[in-house]
């Protein structure tokens, strides 16, 4: 029985340079690439993006050196394999080289029903309802997960 929702994931970060500097070229260098693992992945369902299939930058909805992504996936278990058993880990290692400590509640994860894109404005609420009230099931992490909503009828 296919599932009847999907987990939605938004996560910032600060740079600690433009990202046309020097310091992070490696970074956006690798932007391409590890969209291009996420978009291949087992579980893969969406990922942000402008109408050229280039990653978002211009969505701020936070400082403008803050950068935003935000992915939606079948379940918790393949977006984590994706995060933390892919490619993508070995610049994961690499955060600090980039990217200010934000602290430990810097992603967020939510249920959305199969089918719904979430918006960049309804992942920075969620990420604000966790900084507030720590996880519940309107707002997670891996850590503290919670189970997909159940189906009534």
């Amino acid at each position: 029985m296919p599932s009847t929702h999907h987990i939605a994931q938004f996560n910032t970060a600060r740079l600690l340079s433009p990202l046309d500097h020097p310091d992070t070229a490696e970074f956006a260098a690798a932007l391409d690439p590890v969209n291009e693992l996420a978009d291949v992945a087992p579980g893969f369902v969406w990922r942000l993006k402008d109408e050229d299939d280039v990653h978002v930058h211009d969505l701020r909805p936070f400082e403008a050196d803050m950068i935003v992504t935000m992915s939606v996936w079948e379940s918790a278990d393949l977006l984590w394999d994706f995060v933390y058993r892919s490619g993508h880990l070995e610049y994961l290692r690499r955060r600090h080289d980039w990217f200010d400590h934000l602290g430990d509640l810097a992603q967020v994860l939510w249920w959305v029903p199969a089918g719904t894109i979430p918006t960049v404005l309804e992942g920075k609420e969620r990420l604000e309802h966790l900084r507030e009230h720590g996880p519940t099931p309107h707002a997670f992490t891996f850590r503290a997960r919670f189970p997909q909503p159940v189906e009534v009828g």
